[in-house]
């Protein structure tokens, strides 16, 4: 399988070289040529969960890594459990939280650690990983690389906008892992790490790749849970996904699932007050904007990256989008009465995220009355907001032993300006 940039289709690389190049020189992201149809017969079949991982990832990095390799890879990487709550008959909920840093981005951190693990042994090579988070994608990526041999990670992150538990997850561990407090927000830190990549000093002095949604190898491991969610709720028919969206590498991750073979009626693209997505499907014109700062603080991003993989999947045309994608925004007072809500109709208790993500559901079943099946992913573990959550709820949440052990730690991080300079300048240093 060859990967291409969605800026350039005529020069291509192998799945190696798209995992440690992670941005394509021209700027661009990679994608897959080709999305191989495995049909309903293979989703139907019954594999345990690292074996589904195993045939859906192989045919993109088969001519990389030998089917075994990529069996022990998955293994390793998906080891802990993966529920689906049922709210009523047709509404269920696919926990994504049950991971060591209990968010979603367990899945494919995980991933892209072992599998670059695999390719740096005994090699001798430092490898400097660049990495913006806007929450959960920093622990995750810290967790998955600590100590790993030859791997150095570098996590920028937004000053005072991510939940006080994220950022001890993301600053905390030490060893090859440094936080960057960039004084600035996610885009800033997305745009760093994108700058930082088409440095040709950089490029030439240090080996850089990346750990973000840009990186193809995260989406790969991100398609997966959709054919299992697909297969667990026993469904033979079409299925609605509605995902809590930001730098939408999650819903690019439903795509390829659809592409290749998840019977899809319609993937929501729930959003909070960052609203460049559903505008965009409204008038086809992307508009760019600053992020603005919410309660579901995972999703704060201004110009999702991710757009660009979305709108070469169908030509550059938004009608197309529109028939697989619908999209809404929500404001926070939307997102806390949903939490309310599903806490006293379903005593169960969700992160703003998924709210959000509850949202875009309840709005398609409004606007469509559709009587199909859903699955709401729910991204984050409700005890990293228990700030948010809990005065809405009018009760403590028990937080799991590895956040509590967090709390406790010494946040250690390096201040920093979102000016590209300060960053190249210690880079070279490091």
């Amino acid at each position: 399988m060859r990967f291409f940039s969605t800026k350039n289709n005529t020069d291509s690389v192998g799945f190696k070289d798209a995992l440690f190049q992670g941005l394509a020189p021209d700027g661009g992201l990679y994608m897959p040529e080709t999305i191989p149809h495995l049909g309903t017969d293979f989703f139907n079949s019954e594999l345990d969960y690292p074996e589904l991982a195993v045939g859906m990832i192989h045919p993109f990095t088969k001519d990389d890594l030998t089917r075994t390799q990529l069996s022990n890879i998955c293994e390793s990487a998906f080891d802990f459990p993966l529920p689906i709550k049922k709210l009523n008959e047709t509404d269920s909920v696919l926990e994504l939280y049950h991971g060591p840093t209990l968010a979603f981005k367990d899945f494919a951190a995980r991933f892209m650690a072992r599998t670059m693990s695999h390719y740096i042994e005994n090699q001798n090579q430092e490898l400097t990983i660049l990495v913006a988070t806007s929450g959960d994608t920093g622990s995750a990526v810290a967790n998955g690389f600590f100590n790993v041999d030859g791997i150095n990670v570098i996590i920028l992150y937004p000053s005072q906008r991510v939940s006080i538990i994220q950022e001890k997850q993301l600053t905390t561990l030490g060893e090859n892992i440094t936080a960057l407090e960039i004084d600035g927000s996610f885009d800033d830190c997305q745009r760093l790490v994108k700058t930082a990549f088409q440095d040709a000093d950089l490029q030439n002095r240090l080996s850089l790749s990346s750990a973000n949604s840009i990186n193809v190898a995260r989406l790969l491991p991100q398609s997966v849970y959709y054919a299992w969610a697909w297969n667990q709720s026993h469904e033979t028919r079409r299925i609605i996904f509605s995902v809590p969206s930001g730098n939408f590498g999650n819903i690019t991750g439903a795509l390829l699932a659809n592409r290749m073979g998840i019977p899809t009626e319609k993937i929501i693209a729930a959003t909070n007050s960052n609203d460049v997505f559903p505008n965009y499907l409204k008038t086809g014109n992307v508009k760019k904007r600053d992020a603005i700062h919410t309660i579901s603080n995972a999703m704060d991003v201004g110009i999702p990256s991710n757009l660009d993989r979305i709108q070469n999947l169908f030509q550059q045309d938004v009608n197309q989008v529109k028939v697989d994608i619908s999209s809404w925004s929500f404001s926070d007072k939307e997102t806390i009465d949903c939490i309310q809500n599903i806490y006293t109709k379903f005593d169960y208790i969700i992160d703003p995220h998924t709210a959000v993500g509850i949202l875009g559901f309840n709005k398609y079943r409004k606007i469509s009355d559709s009587k199909t099946n859903g699955v709401v992913l729910s991204t984050a573990h409700p005890g990293k907001f228990s700030v948010i959550i809990e005065p809405v709820i009018g009760e403590k949440i028990n937080l799991p032993e590895i956040l509590q052990i967090a709390t406790k730690k010494e946040k250690i991080s390096i201040k920093m300006s979102n000016q590209f300079s300060e960053l190249k300048e210690y880079l070279l240093a490091a």
